[in-house]
């Protein structure tokens, strides 16, 4: 109890609301969102496939979400649309309908940066079912090496499952260029988009994408709710049997409040675009500069160019990154030591050894993801709380042996 105290001894009192910098994880559900839903699960609560007055109105609002959503991304036709309960789903029926779609093909490529969604399901196709994968590596900065992708492409290659940006660091991936590959030989292209959708502008009639994930909780719709774009002519089966919905793609009733509610995320973050792209890098970009000048043997992790305007991956050496998130929270800042899907696990981010950093940097990893709902009030703070954290928590082993040790 001595060692807390002392630790916290000082340090601000935190805000009453508290600050939440771990948008990548998940988002606050907007207000806009949850009006649009309420009256959907206790008004208005049919059944779309019902031909009553009440299944019809609940028809209607999937028919508007799907709109909705196809204007986010850019796609032309309703049905290249696919409902799912979330990215994870999504990301499983890209890679798994595929595979079914060409059971010849035993052979699929992704990264070694992927969300767990594509990395554990790639795990699973090697082990249980005598499917062989590619993992491309990355540089330093996290990009793979677009002729290691070109050369591995097989004649039995299904899929190449890649993301468009990095949920830990940030860096976006050269999917244009990647897809062009892809397509020159012949395979489908999978982009797990999840953390793309609602931060960068999408097309798909410009990039050369044949599958690309969605969830609706990134983008501050509400949780269990996503979508997969299909461009049409491309082949898939699905995952989960039953009715006709999502022409067969996808059975079970629709969530038709989660979907109304991500169609009007989606709209929201449509006409937020350009502000994630200044107002909310403006503030990221203050922070991870406030902390990098204020804590000695730090690091921002990743390209510092090519990323997602909200993020900022940095590291803090010879401390742990659970010790530093104990205390943010003690001080009213939630922030992430990388993926929240991941975050149970004591290992190191999976995404900075891939990077190549070295030990002392990837246990002190601290991922700081902003929303247009925070303030630069809120990024000022962030940077005075830190810093003392940061120095009492290396107070606790003399600094040389803290260097020996790591």
């Amino acid at each position: 109890m001595s060692q807390t105290f002392n630790l916290m001894e000082g340090l601000p009192t935190p805000p009453e609301k508290g600050i939440y910098f771990d948008n990548n994880a998940t988002t606050p559900v907007a207000e806009e969102v949850v009006t649009k839903m309420i009256p959907l699960l206790t008004e208005h609560f049919g059944n779309p496939s019902s031909m009553h007055s009440f299944g019809a109105r609940a028809g209607d609002e999937v028919a508007a979400a799907r709109q909705k959503i196809m204007s986010l991304l850019g796609a032309t036709l309703p049905n290249e649309i696919v409902f799912t309960g979330g990215g994870s789903e999504a990301d499983n029926l890209a890679i798994t309908g595929t595979l079914k779609a060409f059971p010849d093909k035993k052979h699929l490529i992704t990264t070694e940066v992927e969300h767990p969604a594509v990395l554990g399901l790639c795990r699973d196709l090697e082990k249980r079912q005598g499917y062989e994968v590619t993992y491309l590596k990355v540089d330093d900065q996290g990009h793979f090496d677009l002729d290691e992708l070109r050369d591995s492409i097989r004649d039995d290659t299904a899929v190449v499952s890649i993301m468009m940006a990095n949920n830990e660091t940030g860096v976006i991936f050269d999917i244009e260029a990647a897809g062009q590959i892809v397509k020159e030989k012949g395979s489908i292209f999978h982009v797990d988009g999840v953390q793309a959708a609602g931060k960068l502008a999408l097309d798909m009639q410009k990039l050369p994408v044949d599958l690309f994930s969605i969830s609706g909780h990134k983008l501050h719709a509400c949780k269990g709710v996503g979508a997969l774009y299909v461009r049409k002519g491309t082949k898939i089966r699905p995952l989960i049997v039953g009715g006709h919905q999502e022409r067969g793609r996808r059975a079970g009733t629709e969530n038709v409040a989660a979907l109304a509610g991500m169609g009007v995320a989606c709209d929201l973050a449509a006409a937020n675009i350009e502000h994630e792209n200044t107002v909310v890098r403006a503030m990221r970009d203050s922070l991870e500069q406030g902390l990098l000048a204020a804590i000695p043997d730090s690091q921002a992790n990743g390209d510092p160019v090519h990323r997602l305007p909200n993020t900022t991956n940095i590291s803090f050496q010879y401390i742990e990154g659970e010790g530093i998130l104990l205390l943010l929270d003690r001080v009213g800042v939630a922030a992430s030591s990388g993926s929240a899907c991941t975050s149970g696990s004591l290992e190191p981010s999976h995404v900075l050894r891939a990077m190549g950093l070295p030990f002392t940097l990837t246990h002190g990893s601290i991922r700081f993801s902003l929303s247009r709902y925070n303030s630069q009030d809120e990024v000022d703070y962030v940077v005075k709380a830190l810093p003392p954290i940061i120095e009492r928590l290396r107070m606790i082993t003399p600094f040389n042996e803290q260097r020996a040790t790591f």
